[in-house]
Parts: structure tokens; C-alpha cells; sequence
């Protein structure tokens, strides 16, 4: 059975002072099933994030439901686990107290909780760096943080926001190659939300192309791309035939949808 299902969400906003109403989503329907690999994409105002935040259970939507593993999603969960852009680090902190933190809020008792963090620092390859200050590590090293903070409280699910969008390009596609690496190793299901179309399609075995107005689910890919980057260079892989033929159809379909968003300017 399908551990994550989505059925017919919708999620409206209202604003508050003037009563006018924004469809931010319609209609969404998809199941995922564990340790599957979804990338979703699409342009500004699509919804990307707003359905991110209702799996993550920090919306309800306004019609549909959410169910993990047949339980119905109705708020935040330690099945859940979420990885943001900026990876929402404690700086003053050390690495291994960011790391232990959701620990430390279930009570874990250290001997365990101090395995346990030194196991995924390890994973993600912080080896050495759990008495640093965080704010002395580059934006790289503190997503890797931010990921082993994620993993050590054992969630089902691990959801990112635009995880990488703030790093360089080569600090870039290592942290693609980790992602990947974590995926095969730990058997998750991941959902990753990019602006990048050839992060997308890297980091997607199911890709979702969005549209927006209101954000919708324009169109789904099956890719092998993902499974290849397990084995054969990510640089290899943007130079295969198929992975260009698919990069410029979605870059074609998302700058037309831009298009249509800024009537044709």
C-alpha cells in the first residue's frame, strides 16, 4: 500500500483585510509510496511550498486529506521531517547540539541520544566537527548539519525545501551526490522541492512539474536519472541525450507558463 496519499487537496487563502481569496491549490492528487523519490518544480506561485508546508502539517488544507501509512495528517510529526533552505540552525550552538536537539526535546537519554548523533554525523560526513561552534562552518557543512539533524530523529519522511538553493555550484552537486547517497542508504521517502530543472530531474525518480493559478499538478515524468546518480558521475549524467531532451521540454513548459503569468511582457 501507498505510504504517503494525497486525495483532492485544495488550500484557499483569504486575506484578512479585504476578504479577497487566493486558490493556492487545486486538486492535488498523488500517492507515494515508501522510499520513493519525488522532485517537484514549477514557476514562482505554483504552490510548491505551500503543499510542502501541508505535508509537513504546518497547514490544513481547506478541502482534501493527507494520510501517511494510513494515518490521516492533520498537524507536525516525528514521522515527518523537514529541511529547510537555510537550514534553520541554532548558530550559537555546536554542531552536535544542533544535531541533538529533537532528542534532547524527547527526553533521549544522552548515552543513546550521543550514539546517535555521532552515527549521522559520520553518515553525512561531519566526522570531528561535533564540538564546533555552527556558525563557523561554511553553508554547505550547516546544511549537512541541518540533514543529519533530520535523520537522527528517525522520521518516515524527509521533505526539503530548496535545501541547496543557497550554496555554490560545486558545494552544489556534492550535496546532490549526498542526497542521493542517503536515499539509497537509508531507504526514505523524499520529497524535494527545487527552482533548478536540472537539480529536479537529478534528484527525481518521479518528477512534478507545477503550474500555477491556481498551482496544479501540470505534469508527471518517470526518470532513471536519479538511480544512474548512484553510480556514474552527476556530471555525466547532464551530458546524456535523454537528460537533455527532457531538461529543455520542461524549461520550454515552465518559461511558457511564465509567459502566460506576465501576459506575454
Amino acid at each position: 500500500m501507498s505510504d504517503l496519499v494525497c486525495e483532492n487537496l485544495s488550500m484557499t487563502f483569504a486575506n484578512p483585510q479585504t476578504g479577497v481569496k487566493i486558490e493556492a491549490l487545486k486538486d492535488i492528487n498523488f500517492s507515494l509510496k515508501r522510499g520513493e523519490l519525488l522532485s517537484v518544480l514549477g514557476p514562482s506561485g505554483c504552490g510548491k511550498t505551500t503543499l510542502l508546508n501541508m505535508i509537513a502539517g504546518f497547514l490544513n488544507p481547506t478541502a482534501g486529506k493527507m494520510s501517511l501509512g494510513g494515518n490521516l495528517i492533520e498537524g507536525p510529526g516525528v514521522e515527518r521531517g523537514m529541511v529547510f533552505q537555510q537550514g534553520a540552525l541554532f548558530e550559537w550552538l555546536t554542531v552536535s547540539k544542533n544535531v541533538d536537539f529533537g532528542l534532547r526535546m524527547k527526553k533521549t537519554p544522552e548515552s543513546e541520544s550521543s550514539k546517535l548523533v555521532e552515527k549521522w554525523l559520520d553518515i553525512v560526513g561531519l566526522q570531528g566537527f561535533g564540538d564546533t561552534p555552527t556558525y563557523q562552518l561554511s553553508g554547505g557543512m550547516q546544511q549537512r548539519v541541518a540533514l543529519a539533524r533530520c535523520l537522527v530523529n528517525g522520521p518516515d519522511v524527509i521533505l526539503m525545501d530548496e535545501p541547496l538553493g543557497a550554496l555554490d555550484a560545486l558545494t552544489r552537486e556534492k550535496m546532490q551526490s549526498l542526497i542521493l547517497k542517503l536515499w539509497k542508504e537509508t531507504g526514505k521517502t523524499i520529497i524535494i522541492i527545487t527552482h533548478s530543472v536540472e537539480e529536479a530531474l537529478l534528484l527525481g525518480e518521479r518528477l512534478f512539474v507545477m503550474a500555477p493559478r491556481p498551482g496544479r499538478i501540470h505534469k508527471e515524468y518517470n526518470l532513471p536519472f536519479a538511480g544512474k546518480g548512484l553510480t556514474k558521475s552527476l556530471r555525466d549524467i547532464k551530458h546524456d541525450s535523454y537528460f537533455g531532451e527532457v531538461r529543455e521540454e520542461i524549461l520550454t513548459m515552465i518559461w511558457d507558463m511564465e509567459e502566460e503569468i506576465m501576459g506575454g511582457v
